[in-house]
């Protein structure tokens, strides 16, 4: 019985490119638990773009992305001064001609760039001596809040500060702005004095739910941030010099009973950054440093082996270990951080495949390293291939960022990493090189339908859905449907020359894309591709 119903259910269930066969099979088949998105997100299929509006006239801003659930358009002033937010319109035209091409003239106003988005509001951010950091923000969807960030000019040679690690530039202020973006109200913000945060493709801070992190690279110091439904920012903990909260307190107070505290702890030093004068090492050091002394102890069980390995793996190295910075940190869950280890050379170094790095997850409750790993680690690199997900961290509530292809989660991205490892000279490299994004850019990939991969295939050298500007081709990018081997249906179509630099912004829902085309010395153009 069971034999022939499976026969049977082959014969009847078929996949079917016309629109209306496909709202009629809604009607009547009801999807198996759990795929009622993926069904409906291929009707991306049948909803392609087929005409391309070029020259919009738009305003002389830098236009940056769409938030995640598409409510909001976020752009910043020429001057890096002012906040520009605008909503979608969605379709404002339409073609009922059988074949509409680029030859079918649209009203005038459809070059215009208020004809797709109406502007919601300008704010001011950056104060006269501070600069917006255009390529930071992140966006907590659950509240409409938008986190963004500014900083005065870099000072390249810093003077030596108490607790500041050499070779890092300094910024004399910068500045965490926390924006309901309904309205563009100022709900609250953090400062920094004195200190650098690398905001570069958010690469500095990451957010999970309701917790900011915020890496302190002068300092060394993980600050973690509560972002409250009233819109306040409530410093949480600070990791690095100190791991609990009462740490300070408990060495503050045993030096005073032994009569050492200036050998300790300066009188008139900012608690909140290390010392560079203390003998101690950090809190943070010294739970890596800990870890890795029982780790390679448990190794062997005779006396004697142990203390060879001690000399050979951990003595023998331990100033290696001590001279370890904090690079970069993403939240795995609300307990968990993976925190990225290295030399101050690879945070300004754009290559860092051959670098040495180390990674680690930390447990901000027991305040102790759990897992320790070196960035050719085979372990590890299995972990990322089998649970990429986890590693995005996104939020269980997120309409949208959930559905983003991986080679985790989708067939066809995990034939496309192995061809890649199997087309590799070197495993080893190969794994450096596929750990090197690690830990991952918060919200730094498009959960836009036409970067699904189970619909649409692609040359991710070309594009792809990490929110990065690229070098365009001069030849056009085309992802095919996958269903429709035989379709070459223009998607994207970037027919510029090659010295432009080119980064989409695609809607995460509604089949709006757009495109950004920027030459050094020109205004920006958008184009935006018209859907049939």
């Amino acid at each position: 019985m069971i034999r022939n119903k499976k026969s049977f259910d082959s014969k009847v269930t078929f996949k079917t490119n016309n629109v209306a066969s496909r709202i009629f099979e809604r009607q009547i088949r009801t999807p198996a638990p759990g795929t009622s998105v993926h069904c409906a997100r291929r009707f991306y299929e049948n909803l392609v773009p087929r005409f391309t509006i070029y020259d919009v006239e738009c305003p002389d801003h830098s236009f940056f992305k769409f938030t995640d659930d598409g409510q909001y358009f976020v752009s910043f002033s020429k001057n890096r001064q002012d906040l520009i937010v605008y909503r979608p319109k969605w379709l404002s035209y339409s073609c009922n001609v059988e074949d509409c091409d680029d030859t079918h003239e649209l009203p005038p106003q459809a070059k215009r760039f208020e004809s797709f988005f109406t502007q919601l509001y300008v704010q001011s951010l950056a104060s006269c001596n501070e600069l917006i950091c255009k390529d930071f923000f992140l966006y907590m969807e659950s509240n409409q809040f938008g986190i963004f960030a500014t900083s005065t000019a870099q000072i390249q040679d810093a003077r030596a500060a108490d607790g500041a690690i050499l070779g890092v530039p300094s910024f004399e202020k910068i500045t965490i702005h926390l924006l309901r973006l309904e309205d563009g109200v100022k709900l609250d913000e953090k400062v920094f004095h004195n200190d650098c945060v690398n905001f570069t493709h958010n690469m500095g801070a990451f957010l999970y739910d309701d917790l900011l992190a915020v890496v302190s690279l002068r300092y060394q110091t993980i600050h973690i941030l509560q972002i409250r439904d009233s819109g306040n920012l409530v410093d949480v903990r600070a990791i690095g010099a100190y791991c609990r909260e009462d740490d300070e307190l408990f060495i503050n107070s045993s030096s005073q009973l032994s009569g050492n505290r200036g050998d300790l702890v300066d009188n008139g030093i900012n608690h909140d950054q290390p010392n560079s004068n203390n003998s101690f090492l950090s809190g943070i050091k010294q739970r890596l440093l800990s870890f890795l002394f029982r780790e390679i102890w448990s190794e062997e069980t005779d006396q004697t082996q142990r203390i060879q390995c001690l000399k050979k793996k951990f003595y023998f190295h331990f100033q290696d270990y001590v001279d370890l910075v904090i690079l970069k940190v993403q939240f795995l869950d609300r307990h968990h951080l993976l925190i990225k280890f290295g030399s101050v050379d690879i945070g300004g170094s754009r290559n860092t495949d051959q670098l040495p790095a180390f990674f680690a997850v930390y447990n901000m409750e027991t305040t102790e390293i759990v897992a320790f790993y070196l960035n050719a680690a085979e372990k590890l690199y299995l972990l990322f291939e089998r649970f990429c997900d986890h590693f995005h961290a996104t939020s269980i509530s997120s309409m949208y960022m959930n559905f983003i292809s991986s080679h985790s989660n989708n067939i066809h991205a995990l034939e496309q990493l192995k061809c890649m490892k199997n087309k590799a000279t070197s495993a080893s490299q190969f794994v450096k090189k596929m750990l090197s994004s690690l830990p991952l850019n918060c919200q730094s990939m498009s959960p836009s339908p036409y970067f699904d991969q189970s619909l649409f295939r692609f040359d991710e050298k070309l594009i792809s859905a990490t929110d990065r500007p690229r070098q365009s081709t001069d030849h056009p990018i085309r992802p095919r449907i996958r269903q429709r081997r035989w379709s070459e249906q223009k998607v994207f179509t970037f027919p510029v020359p090659s010295f432009f630099s080119i980064g989409s912004l695609l809607h995460p829902a509604v089949f709006v894309p757009a495109s950004v085309v920027d030459e050094y010395s020109l205004p920006e153009i958008i184009f935006c591709k018209y859907l049939l």
